[in-house]
Parts: C-alpha cells; sequence; structure tokens
C-alpha cells in the first residue's frame, strides 16, 4: 500500500505548523462543526461564487465545496517555493520572447522545433513582436505538488488565463468571518493585497503609445462564461471595468470603450478569453467575443493585451518537459523546483514505455486542462486503458504520460469526522515591471477518498492556504 506524506502529522506528532490547530481541531465537536460548515456554503451563496459545469442540463451553475481545515506552510518552505515560481515565470516568459524572435533555444537544438512551431498554440500573428517589458505571460499559474517535508514538483504551469485566484481570496475572507480568533492566535500572512498588485502589474506593462495613467480593462466572454464570477470580482476589487468585446471597438491607433460619457481610450486589456476569439479579423473569423482590429493596434504599440497572445505556447504539457532546461538556457541556473518525471508520447521508446504501463501511469492531453482528457491508470477499469491504449496509437504526439505521485493529505472534514485527503495548490505569480505573489494560493483538495483528481470539475474542493509569518 503507497504511503503518503501527512502534512500535519510526523508519524504521532504533529508537525511545527500546524501545532496551534490540534487543539482548535479537537475542540471542535460535530455539531458545531456541521453548523459552521453550513454558515460557509451559506456565505459562498450569498456572495455568488459559482462556477458552470458546461453539458450539463439544469442550472449548470454550483457551489465549489469548501474545505475549512486549512493547509499550512512555514514561512522557510514558502519561501524556497517562491524563489522557484519566480525562477520558472521568468524563464516560461524569457522562452516566449526567443521563440517569437530569433528562436535561440530550437537553434541550440535544446528543444524540438516541431514541438513550439507546429504547436496550435503557436500564434504566427505575433512572430516578432516584443511587448511592453518583454511580457507575454503576465499572470502565471503554477500547479504544485508536494510528495514529502521537502519535495516539491511542478505539475503543470498556466501561462495564458489561470483561474481560481477568486476562491484563494474568498477562501481567506471567510476563514476570518468564521474563526477570527485562528488568526489572532496564529501570525498568517495577508493575501488580500493582490488586486492592487495585479493593478500595478497590468498598469506597469502599458504600451509604449500610452502618454497618462493607463486605462486598465477586463475583457471577459459574458456571463455565461464558467469563470464569469470571478471576472467580475476581480474587476470590482481592482476598480476597473468589466467589458464585453461589444463594450470596445477600434479606432485608428487606439482601442476605446463606449461609455456614457463617450468614448473613452483603453491601453490595457486583461483578457480572459482564448487567443481564438480575441479579434475576428485575425483570428477566428466567426468569433463574436472579440474586438475587430484589436491586433493591429496591438502590434503597433497602442494597446497592450495580457496575457499575451501566443503565450500558450509555453504551457503546452509536451513543452512543459523542457521547462528545467529553459531555465539552464536562459537563466544558467538550476531549477529550484522540479518536474514530475514525463514521457512524452510522440518519442518511440517512451511511447513503447507508456503504452506497456498503461495501469500504473496518468495519461494526459497535451492541451488538455480541467482533468478532462485524462486517464488515471491505477484507478482505470481495463475498458479505458484500452481505449487510451487506441487513442495514443493513433495521435502520440497529443499525450504524455506521468507516474502516479503520491500527493500529501492534509485533514479535511468529511461526513464521518477529520480524514487525510489529497491536495494540490495553485499560486498566482504576477509578472509586469516586478516579478510578485501574494504568500498563498488556491488548494484544491481531492474530497473522495483515495481520489487524485482535485479538479472542481471533477468534484473537488477548495481551502484557505496559510503562510506563517516567519
Amino acid at each position: 500500500m503507497t504511503s503518503y506524506f501527512n502534512e500535519m502529522y510526523q508519524g504521532k506528532s504533529v508537525r511545527v505548523p500546524y501545532a496551534r490547530l490540534q487543539d482548535w481541531m479537537n475542540s471542535m465537536p460535530a455539531e458545531l462543526r456541521q453548523m459552521k460548515q453550513a454558515e460557509a456554503e451559506a456565505l459562498f451563496r450569498r456572495i455568488g461564487i459559482t462556477f458552470a459545469v458546461y453539458g450539463e442540463g439544469g442550472d449548470p451553475d454550483r457551489l465549489i465545496p469548501f474545505d475549512m481545515f486549512p493547509r499550512v506552510f512555514s514561512g522557510a518552505e514558502w519561501a524556497k517555493l517562491e524563489r522557484g515560481i519566480k525562477q520558472r515565470a521568468r524563464a516560461l516568459n524569457a522562452f516566449l520572447v526567443d521563440v517569437y524572435g530569433r528562436g535561440e533555444i530550437v537553434r541550440a537544438g535544446r528543444i524540438p522545433a516541431r514541438l513550439v512551431y507546429l504547436n496550435e498554440a503557436y500564434e504566427k500573428a505575433v512572430v516578432g513582436f516584443v511587448p511592453p517589458k518583454g511580457v507575454y505571460s503576465h499572470i502565471v499559474g503554477i500547479d504544485l505538488v508536494r510528495t514529502g517535508p521537502d519535495e516539491f514538483f511542478v505539475l503543470e504551469d498556466n501561462c495564458r488565463t489561470p483561474s481560481g485566484v477568486s476562491y484563494m481570496l474568498e477562501n481567506r475572507e471567510i476563514m476570518m468571518r468564521m474563526f477570527p480568533d485562528l488568526f489572532r492566535e496564529n501570525r498568517i500572512e495577508p493575501v488580500d493585497s493582490y488586486p492592487e498588485i495585479l493593478r500595478r502589474t497590468l498598469a506597469s506593462v502599458a504600451p509604449m503609445k500610452c502618454d497618462r495613467e493607463p486605462t486598465v480593462v477586463i475583457l471577459t466572454p459574458g456571463h455565461f462564461n464558467s469563470a464569469y464570477y470571478e471576472h467580475s470580482f476581480l474587476a470590482d476589487l481592482m476598480g476597473v471595468e468589466l467589458v464585453e468585446g461589444q463594450d470596445l471597438f477600434v479606432e485608428g491607433e487606439f482601442v476605446f470603450m463606449r461609455t456614457t460619457e463617450g468614448p473613452r481610450r483603453v491601453d490595457v486589456i486583461y483578457r480572459r478569453l482564448d487567443d481564438a476569439y480575441i479579434d475576428p479579423l485575425c483570428f477566428r473569423p466567426d468569433s463574436m467575443l472579440g474586438v475587430p482590429g484589436l491586433m493591429d493596434v496591438y502590434r503597433s504599440g497602442g494597446v497592450s493585451i495580457c496575457s499575451a497572445p501566443g503565450a500558450g505556447v509555453a504551457d503546452d504539457k509536451a513543452v512543459y518537459t523542457y521547462v528545467p532546461e529553459m531555465i539552464r538556457f536562459y537563466l544558467g541556473e538550476e531549477p529550484i523546483l522540479n518536474n514530475v518525471p514525463t514521457w512524452q508520447c510522440g518519442k518511440d521508446d517512451d511511447c513503447k514505455y507508456v503504452l506497456s504501463h498503461l495501469n500504473e501511469l496518468v495519461v494526459k492531453e497535451v492541451h488538455g486542462s480541467g482533468g478532462y482528457g485524462m486517464l488515471v491508470g491505477p484507478k482505470a477499469t481495463r475498458d479505458q486503458v484500452e481505449m487510451f491504449r487506441g487513442r495514443i496509437t493513433a495521435n502520440p504526439h497529443n499525450y504524455i504520460a506521468q507516474p502516479t505521485l503520491a500527493l500529501s493529505t492534509t485533514p479535511t472534514f468529511v461526513a464521518e469526522g477529520i480524514a487525510p485527503r489529497h491536495v494540490d495548490l495553485r499560486p498566482y505569480c504576477l509578472v509586469g515591471e516586478r516579478i510578485e505573489l501574494v504568500p498563498g494560493g488556491l488548494t484544491r483538495v481531492a474530497l473522495t477518498e483515495g481520489s487524485l483528481v482535485v479538479n472542481s470539475s471533477q468534484g473537488g474542493g477548495v481551502k484557505d492556504t496559510w503562510v506563517l509569518a516567519e
């Protein structure tokens, strides 16, 4: 039987970061716990924090289950994570500037040209263009897992529009409201500066032609999008306008927003829609969500788009395997955080190994997300394994495989009481004139016993993430 690192307990003793939670846990009877859980759900509902699951009948909006037991990191643990995350964000942005420019890493033979230039996320429309401050990915969500006291691995990089930061902020808000004593007894680093840091980051990459205080907007696909709550939430906290494509128009060298007081020039667009929908004159001609002519203004330095079109080539799951090489190539450093060992099915030897060990591995589509298009070998049925065997054989370049990691567990409130459940972590790294991240992130928890799939769309929940002040 696999043994998992429990982040609260070492043997029978409580690990130092969790020391002050032991009494809190023991002093909460089941009735109080259930009452508090109901209170948390009522707060989430009142605030309106829901997400949509596409393809479901009826009302698709649902609450993400919230677990009241916080996940805790010591200041020293976080310091190492922060250094590793910033290092990774620097390397990913250097890679993006390079592959849309001279392509030195490809010329040097450090990454296959096919993986970059034939990648469906590689946007030829921005070849030769360097965004302001040389930043392509302004919000980098790095998904991390832990397997031991000092063992952290990067599971994947999200360089386009990583979601979930509203849960990081609301989880903290609700915990502080429900358990104020806990926050008086523990010195917990705050996360509420995130919207202000995000606004500052976006303003710092204003375009070349901006000669005044930049006007920042959030561009949303609209209220049918699964993350619409987050778009409106962030716009509200940042004090910026939430706009849809129809609210913006291009005139001459600039982009303008329609307002009741007449057109207002927009300098920075934090877009929460995919590249394909940004500009129907450049990408998908049938897009009703974007702004016709936006890319011409972008390339001529009249507006900044964050994250930049084309950033997605850096978070492809096959390209991910080369991020340690990027760190060495661009920064001349060794990676602080390790990748999960990964087999690329596009390589003959890797493919043979994967096909003969499918029942032991996790297989993912290189462009997949949200826990979809994925095989967890040890938990799969024979039919599921055979189905993936057929898919991999038919299109090997579309898949990577990784070992089934022994993800760490944290105590979690479940129907029977308190039990260990597997978790991962998504911190949000903001890249502009500076690279910054708030001390914390989104901890996702697999609420089903034994499950390793933490995605909300697959039944996972969320927790507050604490970083203790040193």
